[in-house]
This record gives structure tokens, sequence and C-alpha cells, in this order.
């Protein structure tokens, strides 16, 4: 085998190990997007009074983004689960990603004690019971995935390269 034919293969290779580590991030991000909104859904009101609880926004417009997120996370899963407009989707995923940190550690810095809201339920609890390091690593490491598939949104199985034959989409 020559220097060149051996040269391609390695890199064919590599670009093979970065699309399955873009499949494995678009499957963690997108999955968690999915199982979260679809935990909140059925209900708004939970969802709205979650959000209220980090006492960051207006209540009014705390209640209307409760009430939307659950549906906006089920939708920006979906299209990274398929691989669909996959960059547009990780940098919305990592903006969301962005703002539950700041919400989070926001909350633990004021030391309220609440529970995030981010797989349903939500709102004030002892301050025994919550979980800020474990929220706030969950989703720095989303937010990685997030920021890979923003930089490189090629992805073994996803749909964006075969209908729309882009590299990046």
């Amino acid at each position: 085998m020559s220097a060149r034919v051996a040269e391609a293969v390695a890199s064919r290779r590599g670009e093979r190990r970065a699309d399955l580590v873009g499949l494995v991030a678009r499957l963690a991000l997108g999955g968690v997007l999915v199982v979260a909104g679809g935990l909140k859904v059925a209900s708004p009101a939970q969802s709205a009074m979650a959000v209220r609880a980090y006492q960051l926004l207006p209540y009014d417009l705390a209640g209307v983004i409760g009430h939307a997120l659950p549906v906006f996370e089920i939708l920006l899963g979906l299209l990274l689960l398929a691989g669909l407009f996959t960059r547009v989707a990780a940098v919305l995923g990592g903006l969301l990603m962005v703002a539950f940190e700041i919400g989070i550690i926001s909350a633990w810095a004021r030391g309220l004690s609440i529970d995030c809201g981010c797989f349903g339920g939500g709102g004030t609890i002892a301050a025994s019971q919550t979980h800020y390091l474990s929220e706030v690593l969950r989703d720095a490491g989303l937010l990685l995935c997030a920021a890979w598939l923003t930089v490189r949104p090629r992805t073994a199985y996803g749909l964006d390269h075969r209908l729309f034959g882009q590299e990046h989409a």
C-alpha cells in the first residue's frame, strides 16, 4: 500500500470516528431534550411553576416560557434525533443549556432550595434535596455535545446529508 493510500485510509477512519462522536452527541442531547419535554408537556402548569421558582423572570413571562418550553424541547430533540438541521438545532440546544446553567447556578448562589424542574416537578424543596452540582455537570456535558455539533454537524446516520447533500447543515 502506498503512503498516499495509507494516508487516505487513516483520514477516512478519523472522519468516521468523528461522525460517530457526532452521532453520540446528537443522540444524547436530542434524547435528553425529548425526555425532558415529554415529562413536562402533560403538565404545563407544573412546568410554569418550575420556571417561576427560579425567580429570574417576571411572573407572567416565566409562565409563558414554562408553558412553551416542553414543546420546544421536544421539537428540538426530535430534530437532533433525526439529524435534521443539526447545526441550528445544536445551537438552540446549546443556548438552552446555557440558560439552564445560568438558572441553576443563580438559584444555588442565591440560596434557593428548588427542584430544577428539568424532568418535571419543580418548585421549592428542602435544602437537603437539592442536586445543583450534578445538574450543572449534566448540563455542562450536554452543552459540550451541542458545541461539538455546532462546530461539526456532520454525523453518522443523520438526515441532513441524505436530504440536502451537504456536509454541514
